[in-house]
This record gives C-alpha cells, sequence and structure tokens, in this order.
C-alpha cells in the first residue's frame, strides 16, 4: 500500500513559548481537522509534522522521533490503535488519543495499548493544546521524579509503588502503567483511604481544572482498575474516588 504523509516545520527556534523545539506528530485523515491541529500547535510553539495514515504514522514517528503524538482512531491502511502499539513498541511517548465515537469501550481499548489521555470530537482547540501541555509537562516531572532518590517503596498490602523507577507490583508482579495512570495511582496512594473527587484528581494529575473532563478521570480510573484489580479503588457515588488499603 502506498505510504503518503505531509510534514511541515514550524519555526520555533526564536520562540520563547512553553512548547519551544517540542515535537507532535499528528495523525488525521481529515485534512479540515488536520490542518486546524497543526496550525493551533504551531501558533504555540510546537514543531508539527502530520500523517494520512497508520503506515505513514509509524514510519514518520521511527524517522522523526516525535515528543508527542495526537492520534486519530479510525484511519486507513491500519487504525489508530495499532499506530499507538508500534509506536510504543519502538520507544515510549505519550499519546493523545482522538476519536469520532463517545464509546467507552474505545477509550479503554485506547488506554489500553498505551495511550495517555483521549478527546472526543468535536473539542476545542484551545483545550486540545492545553492537554498537549499537560502531557509533555508530566512526562518531564517523571524524568526528574526518577532521577531523585527517594527513600523505600511505599507498601500497601500487596501493591507496590516504587517512586523513583516508577514501577508497580500487585501480588510481587510487575504492573504495567502508563505515566497517567501511574501519576493517578500515586495521587491516591498520598492519601490512603481518603476520597478525592474527580475534580481534585483532575487538578492534580492533570494540572487543569476544566470539569469537562471529568470523564477522562473515570475512564483512566477503569483502565488502572483493570491492572491492580477493582477491589482497591472504592467508587463514593457522587464524589470521586478512594484508594482501598488493608486494616492495620
Amino acid at each position: 500500500m502506498e505510504q503518503t504523509h505531509t510534514s511541515q516545520s514550524g519555526t520555533a527556534a526564536t520562540t520563547t513559548t512553553p512548547g519551544a523545539q517540542r515535537r507532535v506528530l499528528v495523525v488525521e485523515d481529515d485534512t479540515t481537522i488536520v490542518d486546524a491541529i497543526a496550525a493551533r500547535l504551531r501558533a504555540e510553539g510546537f514543531l508539527v509534522q502530520t500523517a494520512a495514515d497508520g503506515p505513514a504514522a509509524v514510519d514518520t514517528a521511527e524517522a522523526w522521533q516525535p515528543d508527542l503524538l495526537i492520534l486519530d482512531i479510525m484511519l486507513p491502511g491500519f487504525d489508530g490503535l495499532e499506530v499507538c502499539r508500534r509506536v510504543q513498541a519502538q520507544r515510549p511517548v505519550p499519546v493523545l488519543m482522538l476519536t469520532a465515537r463517545d464509546d467507552e469501550t474505545d477509550m479503554l481499548v485506547g488506554l489500553g495499548v498505551g495511550a495517555d489521555d483521549y478527546m472526543t470530537k468535536p473539542f476545542s482547540m484551545r483545550e486540545l493544546a492545553a492537554r498537549v501541555h499537560v502531557l509533555l509537562r508530566r512526562v518531564e516531572r517523571a524524568a526528574i521524579a526518577a532521577s531523585t532518590p527517594r527513600s523505600g517503596i511505599l507498601r500497601l498490602g500487596e501493591l507496590e509503588i516504587d517512586h523513583a523507577q516508577r514501577r508497580v507490583r500487585v501480588k510481587s508482579e510487575d504492573v504495567h502503567l502508563t505515566p497517567t495512570e501511574f501519576d493517578l495511582l500515586v495521587c491516591l496512594a498520598n492519601t490512603p483511604r481518603a476520597v478525592l473527587s474527580r475534580e481534585q484528581l483532575l487538578a492534580e494529575v492533570w494540572d487543569w481544572a476544566d470539569a469537562s473532563g471529568t470523564r477522562t478521570v473515570d475512564s483512566h480510573i477503569k483502565a488502572l482498575r483493570r491492572k491492580i484489580g477493582a477491589e482497591r479503588i472504592r467508587t463514593v457515588h457522587g464524589v470521586g474516588y478512594a484508594l482501598e488499603t488493608p486494616n492495620p
């Protein structure tokens, strides 16, 4: 199958915006949407390339080494879920997934193959740009945390959280979490048994406080439960979530 993609770069070398010199690969086959996203991100100071199908996305990611992917689920060639799998197999990179269907199953599958966040179309370019900045800040914080020695490992029954290595174990078995899932678990573990509202989690983990994003929290909680055990995270209906721990 013929692989096609367009690539353009901004002139971020002279800008002082937070996105300066960061590379974002936008994978979307709708030219109107991809042009709008690219224009907004370049205005934010990012370097941008685009790809219009699955094979082109994987090839561009390997050659260009982006700092972040914005990835549509529905693509020619093969879909965004397969793109995410293949790119993450090459190297870890934060992924913001786009979907035209407000389908929770799609969202959970996307999170399960390595996406860090998702947005449902239609969406505002302002919110998309904000989420890109948040994802990149999280990666920076993770790198700093990994290089900063911290004493000991947090143990909550059979759950172990190693801050320095950003590793999680359940019953001594390693559990693979995305950067977002790890930060979400740490946030809950910092105050075990305490109920944290969706808004609190959104502010702490995603670094933004738009109430429209609370469903993002719900989907990540469901993905986290599937990995560490549903019984470990308690839902307080109408309020938020708490990390359950064994009785002293």
